[in-house]
């Protein structure tokens, strides 16, 4: 699995802003600016404002010009998984050359590649939809989640 640059930011963004509302992400918390969140998760300033916006586009965070502004999560992070935000970022979950494996026509001993890919895409999901930023945030994962990441093979 390939995550983009783009959405590793997001995902801390929204982990950073889910912190600051309690962990479990009350839906309105103090504002939180983009300085400050790109400062404490070391994201150039200027990518993370773009991030941002698409979050906020996304209905991720609400967002809040002037001397008081800044962005706070849309809905209580535990309401909010990381498949969510990889979407709003990313787009759908598993592509396989731009298109959705679904699509895929493959054909003869190459047919069972579109099983793999959709088999793929759906363990993919299982875990990104289990996982919520208020996991992240609080840093307790779902028991399924720390099996697979306490299993050394996992690691290389």
């Amino acid at each position: 699995m390939r995550l983009s640059a783009r959405v590793d930011y997001a995902l801390r963004a929204a982990a950073e802003l889910a912190a600051v509302a309690d962990g479990a992400g009350a839906a309105r918390s103090r504002p939180v600016t983009a300085e400050q969140i790109a400062k404490s998760q070391e994201i150039p300033p200027k990518f993370l404002e773009s991030i941002l916006l698409q979050l906020r586009r996304g209905g991720i965070v609400h967002a809040q010009r002037g001397p008081e502004g800044g962005y706070w999560l849309a809905r209580p992070a535990a309401e909010i998984s990381l498949a969510e935000v990889i979407r709003v970022i990313d787009g759908p979950l598993a592509h396989v050359r731009g298109q959705r494996p679904e699509q895929l026509g493959y054909r003869g001993a190459a047919r069972a590649l579109q099983d793999v890919w959709i088999a793929l895409r759906a363990s993919e999901r299982e875990i990104l939809e289990l996982v919520t930023v208020a996991d992240v945030a609080n840093g307790t994962l779902p028991e399924r989640v720390s099996e697979l990441a306490a299993d050394p093979g996992a690691w290389s």
